[in-house]
């Protein structure tokens, strides 16, 4: 993919940057400070493209609007921003060319210096922004100096190039598209939380989205932690080729063996980081200080856990930085209760798998479900999840494969199928969904889907559900 190395020297060459988005302004920008003539090119040409550009330009650095596949004359290296496909014309014509393409976060790691803080560094499926920000707020809790950055936050380069000194440690959110380009990464630890079918259609196969997942262990130096409960995690660690003496750390929800981290009686335990694993174990806090405390937020907050005691931090830190994380919003959040029945957002919820954690956090569940499929199937999930529906309002652009599976899968739940695909429609799934529920209920919006068919993003439609809910509210006696 690449034959660079830790020498990078950018000065006075010409560098492509695909992509005006966040990750490709952070590389236009840092690349121009090192010296680097830098054109940025984007397929997008509408006004937020132009003041995008207009603002880059002032500063020197050349963008080409409307062209997203021609590669600029005299360019010596191509840095793309995550979601740009390897498909990409663009990427075809380099390749042609015998030029070399990064991503953001490979760039980043090859302008560290050699004092650099380490990366203590997350993947998965599902639940990467919320376990790197826990795993942030235990580092804070033990006095270190650090960020959550990569896929989250501050761009990753940015926190670079404030230098060694800078931070003790970094908590780092990765991407499988951010992966795929970053074949020099080598990270201090290292956690893949879950695997399940997500972004096919840019990777092209399941077997091609793990293996760029699994990227993130090559190489590690103390620790590569895994999930007990998702073999396809524990077969990355035995792939990848790590450094000698780093070892397989796995989190449970159960009980824990030596080398693992689990739950005993209420109980986050360590029997991985203690002087005699096999016959002793350190409490690290409780599960009523994981917030909220359902069951796949527990797995993150012991995966957090495990990185943090990987990299030398005392157990009072992690029960001190669980207990001071707060979740973003559209993550499983309680909006409010009316007539009895709890109404939650998690709009996060974009894929099967994180809709089928949400799902399974409660017993009795009106679930508002749908959205984009983004190439899913439906049929696992429901067969799940059917014990626990009391009914379902779909909603958005690929419903009917969501009302298919409830057909073949759990035929006796009441269904409400809205045509409407326009943000009013939420206010109307509200509503229906509060004519299914009963006291003691939760209604759910956990759409198992992306939002792009009737939102912007997952926070726009989280917060038409809130405030769908707050309208009811204010109507209820």
């Amino acid at each position: 993919m690449t034959s660079l190395d830790a020498s990078l020297d950018v000065a006075d060459k010409h560098v492509t940057v695909a992509g005006l988005g966040v990750s490709g302004i952070s590389a236009a920008r840092a690349l121009a400070g090192l010296g680097a003539s830098v054109t940025v090119v984007d397929g997008g040409s509408g006004e937020p493209h132009k003041e995008r550009a207009a603002a880059l330009e002032a500063d020197g650095i050349s963008v080409r609007l409307g062209d997203a596949e021609t590669l600029p004359e005299g360019t010596s290296l191509v840095v793309t921003s995550p979601g740009w496909k390897p498909s990409s014309p663009l990427f075809a014509a380099a390749a042609e060319a015998g030029v070399d393409v990064i991503g953001d976060v490979e760039l980043a790691w090859l302008l560290r210096g050699p004092d650099a803080a380490p990366w203590l560094a997350i993947t998965g499926t599902n639940g990467k922004t919320t376990t790197t920000q826990m795993l942030a707020s235990i580092l804070r809790a033990a006095g270190l100096r650090t960020a959550a950055v990569g896929n989250i936050g501050t761009p990753i380069i940015d926190v670079v190039l404030e230098g060694d000194d800078a931070y003790d440690v970094l908590a780092v959110e990765l991407s499988s598209y951010q992966l795929h380009w970053a074949p020099s990464l080598r990270a201090h630890s290292a956690a893949v939380l879950n695997l399940a079918p997500d972004h096919l259609d840019w990777h092209g196969s399941m077997e091609a989205y793990a293996a760029d997942k699994g990227r993130i262990y090559e190489g590690n130096q103390i620790a590569c932690v895994y999930n007990t409960a998702d073999k396809a995690t524990e077969d990355l660690v035995v792939e990848a080729d790590v450094e000698e003496g780093c070892r397989a750390i796995g989190f449970t929800l159960g009980t824990p063996g030596p080398s693992e981290l689990g739950v005993v009686e209420g109980l986050l335990v360590d029997r991985a980081f203690v002087e005699n694993r096999q016959k002793s174990a350190q409490e690290l806090a409780e599960v009523a200080d994981i917030n909220p405390p359902a069951p796949h937020n527990i797995a993150n907050a012991l995966a957090a856990a495990a990185l943090a005691r990987a990299y030398g931090v005392q157990p009072s830190a992690v029960r001190e930085g669980l207990r001071a994380f707060r979740p973003d919003a559209h993550r499983i959040a309680h909006v409010e209760d009316v007539a009895g029945v709890a109404y939650v957002d998690d709009s996060k919820a974009t894929n099967t798998h994180a809709a089928q954690a949400s799902l399974a956090a409660y017993e009795s569940i009106v679930w508002i479900a749908g959205g984009l499929a983004k190439g899913a199937t439906f049929d696992e999930l429901v067969q799940k999840s059917a014990k626990r529906l009391r009914g379902v309002v779909l909603i958005g652009a690929d419903r009917a494969l969501i009302a298919e599976a409830l057909a073949r899968h759990a035929p006796d739940v009441p269904v409400v199928d809205l045509e409407r695909t326009d943000t009013g429609a939420m206010s109307a799934a509200v509503r229906e969904a509060a004519r299914l529920a009963q006291p003691g209920d939760t209604v759910l919006m956990a759409p198992a889907c992306a939002s792009m068919d009737m939102f912007v993003n997952y926070n726009k439609r989280g917060e038409a559900f809130a405030d769908a809910v707050r309208d009811l509210a204010a109507e209820t006696p």
